[in-house]
This record gives structure tokens, C-alpha cells and sequence, in this order.
């Protein structure tokens, strides 16, 4: 990346502190007391030194110096003419504890507001991110693998919080620390203060030259380590598989390989990131050689500096050493949150496509019926999914959709949720296009139980009530009961209120088909959806859910979609699809008449049974 598009990248990361400003002003005055009086807290080794060896103590060495004018107007007014020695040290040491008191108080007031400010930042942060991710379309999460979403909502997000604060603070603390250093330093010796910065120049450019080998290996770090998490999360939800397949040693090589890439790119970017730090240091070191040498000099040959401001004038410069090389590292420390800035903004940046049109109308029901007018769609440009889809559904019908895999029959559903839009032809309902209404009152209005139930790690009432605020038990226990759900989950330790595991891992999958049911009961959706939903149960399973199903479907709009073509023999219509586009159409009846591709797959269950 270029130096002016890291520069737009980091002002961007900055906006984030928007808001905050009054946080952010006193952050930066608590940083300037704690900058001023850590340097000067040094300084006050000149007069200590000076009363102890019996010298004037507020002597510097050239009368009228502006460190002399420093010192008469803060401890020299607590010395009287005539105090003793003793008297005059005692007062001078007391007055150094006041120093560092006030010190450590701005140092306490810049951590605790900076780490306000950061945790503020990172709230905030965290929620933008998740929630643009929910507004994200299914494109998106088909094509982004899951551990990679969790990795940059955790990781990176924590990356990017010490962007924004961290760094910033440590940034902002060095540089005051090393212009309160400057101002005092000057005001000693203007000679050993242009000495002293001689090798500053060279711990900058130690630094800047390996930036953007950093930054490269920072990325690559960070992505590693998204599929490092990826994997966990693949191996933990098909565990039932891995052991199935005996495969446990494979998943622990597949692991290890990707454990031992991110370990070399690691330790590759943290060697390069070490070596730079000894380079600098030694730098640092030459410098103050070069104070001893030529201070020495303005002490023992110029006799224009005294012994005790020579040792105060190194004790200061020490506090610019330090915080001058934090500012020199600050581009290579900086890298892993630039890197994982990059990759949270994909995710901020990746567009909406499915998205309310402005005075987009509510959806409430189906007095006429659903349309597909010349309907097609694509996910990949040149590969159509559905083509040139003409069909009527009629309120209150029963549609069931077969056909082989991958002939569009999911796709034709998503398009009825407005999980995607048409990318060709419209879909209207009661005479109006989908796009039309607002996307929240389509999918309330809509039912849909999927082969793949999803339960969350939540109370079995929270899970029947998803997406619905303060449901009566009386009609939470209705809906259980025609989902024919209410007698194992009476049977349950808690009844409604026992926590099922991740993903319902304490239910049968019939059980599951049922509490996704109930959830679709108490929600009295006009439109139902059914992907496949009986076809991964047993034959006990299956008649329980039928039962439950058959509860449902009364007086509603239904697409069901199903592989056992037994159970769809009631249907009000059976569409066949092949290859993305409808090529027949009828009841049971009619299309086992026809001779074509239904009778075809039908008979090749039954003959399987």
C-alpha cells in the first residue's frame, strides 16, 4: 500500500474516536502533566546535587540560563537565606516527592481515561461491524468462510481498538515526553542539546526501512490465523464425523501444517521486527557516548556547565531517548492494526445488495397470490441458476417443488424470502413487485423450517420465541402442542426453561424439526417455506413431524420442498424442475400420468423401498 493510502487508512481508523472528544482533551492533558513532570522530575537532580556537595543550588553553570529562571521560580521558593544544609536538602527532597506525586497522578488519569477511551472505541467498533454483518446478504456468507467472520469481529477488532487508542496514546505520550525533554534540555545547554539529537535521524531510519516488510507479514499473520480459527470451528461442528471416519489423526496433521505456517510466518515478522530494536538502541547508546564526551568537556575545560546540571542534562536526555525511539517504531508498531484494519474494512465495505427502496411499503398477508414473471437468476455471471421462471401460486396452495440437486429449487425459495434478488423478471405479490415492500415485514411474515434446524445456545422457550418479544406461555404452549413438541419438552429437566446445547446437541433431530416447527406456529406466518425438512429424520421421526406439518400447512400459502415425493402427494401443485427452469407441472396424479421426469424419480423411490 501506498504511503498516501496507509495515510487514508489510518485517518479512516481514526474517525472513531468521533464523539469522544471530551474524553479525548482530557486524555491529552493528563498526557501533557505526565510528560512535563516525568522530565522535570529529573531535573530537580541539580539542585539536590549542587546543595549536597555544598554548591549554589540553583546554579547551572552560564549565569541568567533559562534553566536557572525554571529553577528560582519552583524550588527555589521553597529555600529562605540562611537555611542549613540539611534544612536546605530536606526541602529540596520534599519537593521532588511533590513532583512525582503529580507526576504518578497524570500518569494514573492518562491510563484510566485512555482505557475508557479504547474500550469505548472498541464497543463501538465491534458493534458496526456485527451489525453491518447481519445486514450482509447470503452472497456474501456463502463465499467467506465462518472462522474467518469470528477472527475479525475478535481478533482483529482488538487489533484495531490499539490502533485507534494504544498506539495514538503511546504516540502522543512519547512525542510531549520528547518536546518537555527538548524544552528543558535547552534550557541547560543549547551546545549538548543539538549534540544529543545528532543520532535521532539514524533510529528513524533504522525504522522506516522495514515498514513495509512488516506490514506484508502482519497480513499474512492475520489471515493465518483466521484459518487457523476456521478449522477449529469446521472440526468442532463435524466432530461426529471425524471420529465416524476414524480421522482424527488426519485432522491433526491438516491442523499441524496450518499451526507450523502461521508459527514461520510469525517468528519471520517478529525477527525482523527484533532486529531493528538492538540497531536502534546501539544508536542511542552512541549518543549518549558522545554527551558524556563533549559534556565532560564544557564541565572540565569550558567550566560553562556545573558537574551537577552535566549529570541532570543526562538524566533528561535519557527521557529522550526512549520516548524518541517509541516514535520511531511507531510505523512498525502500528502494521498488525493497519493490517487487521484492512481486513475489518472488507467487511464494513462489502455492499448491501439487498436493501429497502426508499418508501418501500409494509407486507401484510396475501389476499390474491404470488407471481414469477420471466424470473432468472445467477450467482456467478454466465452460469445461470434459474431460467426464465413462469409460475402462479394461488393464496392458500400447497406448492412442492422436485427435481434433482442443483436444479434451483432452494434458489426459487431464497428468492420468495428476498435472501436474493431476480437477476432477471419479477416476482410480485398480490400484483406487486417483492422489491416493492420492506424487508423486515416480508420475512416476519414468512415461516421457514430447513433440514438444517438452527437452535442456539439458549432456553428452549427463547428458541421457540426467536425474533417475537413477550410471548404468553399460554401461546408459546400452544404452538408446542400442535408441533406435537410439548411432551418431551415437559420431559426435560427445566421443561421450557432447560438450556439446549450448541446447535440443540440435546435433542433427536426429530425433536429439533419440531421445536423449529412450534417456532414457525407461534409466529402465524401467511407463507410457509419447507426446505427439505423430514428428509435426514427415521421413519418415527418423519411421522411425528408430518403430524406437526399437517398442523401448519391450514389456511396457509406453502413451498415445500421435498426428496421423499410420498409425502407431497396432496399438494395443490408439483412443480418439476431440471436445470433451472420448470419443465412440468400438476398433481400427484396428473404427473404420474405423464410419463415423464416425476414418474420417473417417484418410481425410482418406490422401487427402491
Amino acid at each position: 500500500m501506498s504511503v498516501r493510502g496507509e495515510a487514508r487508512l489510518y485517518w479512516r481508523v481514526l474517525r472513531y474516536l468521533g464523539g469522544y472528544e471530551g474524553l479525548l482533551a482530557l486524555a491529552i492533558l493528563a498526557t501533557m502533566g505526565f510528560a512535563f513532570f516525568d522530565a522535570f522530575s529529573l531535573v530537580m537532580l541539580i539542585p539536590f546535587l549542587n546543595a549536597l556537595f555544598g554548591d549554589a543550588p540553583l546554579s547551572v553553570g552560564s549565569s541568567g540560563s533559562a534553566m536557572e529562571w525554571l529553577l528560582t521560580q519552583t524550588v527555589g521558593r521553597v529555600m529562605s537565606p540562611g537555611m542549613s544544609a540539611q534544612d536546605l536538602l530536606l526541602g529540596i527532597i520534599l519537593f521532588m516527592l511533590a513532583i512525582f506525586a503529580l507526576k504518578n497522578v497524570f500518569d494514573f488519569l492518562k491510563r484510566y481515561l485512555v482505557a475508557r477511551l479504547e474500550q469505548s472505541v472498541t464497543r463501538d467498533l465491534r458493534n458496526e461491524v456485527y451489525g453491518h454483518l447481519l445486514d450482509l446478504d447470503l452472497r456474501f456468507f456463502g463465499r467467506t468462510r465462518a472462522g474467518q467472520v469470528v477472527s475479525r469481529l475478535t481478533g482483529d477488532a482488538e487489533l484495531l481498538r490499539s490502533l485507534v487508542t494504544r498506539n495514538v496514546a503511546q504516540a502522543l505520550t512519547a512525542f510531549l515526553r520528547v518536546i518537555a525533554a527538548l524544552a528543558l534540555l535547552l534550557s541547560i545547554s543549547v551546545e549538548l542539546t543539538l549534540v544529543s539529537v545528532v543520532v535521532l535521524p539514524g533510529i528513524f531510519l533504522v525504522w522506516s526501512r522495514v515498514v513495509r516488510r512488516l506490514r506484508r507479514g502482519d497480513r499474512r499473520v492475520l489471515n493465518l490465523a483466521g484459518e487457523v480459527s476456521s478449522h477449529i470451528q469446521e472440526t468442532v461442528s463435524g466432530i461426529r464425523l471425524v471420529k465416524a471416519a476414524a480421522a482424527e489423526n488426519a485432522e491433526r496433521k491438516r491442523f499441524g501444517g496450518l499451526t507450523q505456517d502461521y508459527f514461520r510466518t510469525f517468528l519471520r515478522t517478529e525477527t525482523l521486527r527484533a532486529a531493528t530494536g538492538p540497531l536502534s538502541e546501539m544508536l542511542a547508546a552512541l549518543g549518549t557516548l558522545l554527551l558524556l564526551w563533549y559534556g565532560s568537556h564544557l564541565v572540565l575545560v569550558e567550566g560553562t556547565l556545573t558537574g551537577a546540571a552535566f549529570i541532570g542534562f543526562l538524566g533528561v536526555s535519557m527521557q529522550l531517548y526512549s520516548p524518541a525511539k517509541e516514535l520511531s517504531r511507531l510505523p512498525a508498531t502500528i502494521q498488525p492494526g493497519l493490517a487487521a484494519a484492512e481486513r475489518v474494512f472488507e467487511f464494513l465495505d462489502a455492499p448491501i445488495e439487498i436493501t429497502d427502496r426508499a418508501g418501500a411499503r409494509p407486507f401484510t398477508g396475501l389476499s390474491e397470490g404470488i407471481r414469477f414473471e420471466g424470473v432468472e437468476f445467477h450467482y456467478v455471471e454466465g452460469e445461470p441458476v434459474l431460467r426464465d421462471v413462469d409460475l402462479r401460486v394461488a393464496v392458500g396452495e400447497v406448492v412442492a417443488l422436485v427435481g434433482p440437486s442443483g436444479s434451483g429449487k432452494t434458489t426459487l425459495v431464497d428468492l420468495v424470502a428476498r435472501f436474493y434478488d431476480p437477476t432477471g423478471g419479477r416476482i410480485t405479490f398480490d400484483g406487486v413487485d417483492l422489491r416493492e415492500y420492506s424487508i423486515a415485514s416480508l420475512r416476519s411474515n414468512l415461516g421457514i423450517v430447513t433440514q438444517e434446524t438452527v437452535l442456539f445456545h439458549d432456553t428452549v422457550r427463547a428458541n421457540i420465541a426467536y425474533g417475537l418479544e413477550d410471548v404468553a406461555d399460554a401461546d408459546m404452549e400452544r404452538a408446542a402442542r400442535a408441533a406435537h413438541a410439548h411432551e418431551f419438552i415437559g420431559a426435560l429437566p427445566e421443561g421450557y426453561d432447560t438450556v439446549l446445547g450448541e446447535r440443540g446437541t440435546r435433542l433427536s433431530g426429530g425433536q429439533r424439526q419440531r421445536i423449529a416447527i412450534a417456532r414457525a406456529i407461534l409466529r402465524d406466518p401467511p407463507i410457509l417455506i419447507f426446505d427439505e425438512a423430514t428428509s435426514a429424520l427415521d421413519s418415527a421421526s418423519e411421522r411425528h413431524v408430518q403430524e406437526a406439518v399437517a398442523e401448519l400447512l391450514h389456511g396457509r400459502t406453502v413451498f415445500v420442498i421435498a426428496h421423499r415425493l410420498s409425502t407431497i402427494k396432496h399438494a395443490d401443485q408439483i412443480l418439476v424442475l431440471r436445470e433451472g427452469r420448470i419443465v412440468d407441472t400438476g398433481r400427484h396424479d396428473e404427473l404420474i400420468a405423464r410419463d415423464g421426469t416425476y414418474r420417473y424419480l417417484y418410481e425410482l423411490q418406490t422401487s427402491g423401498a
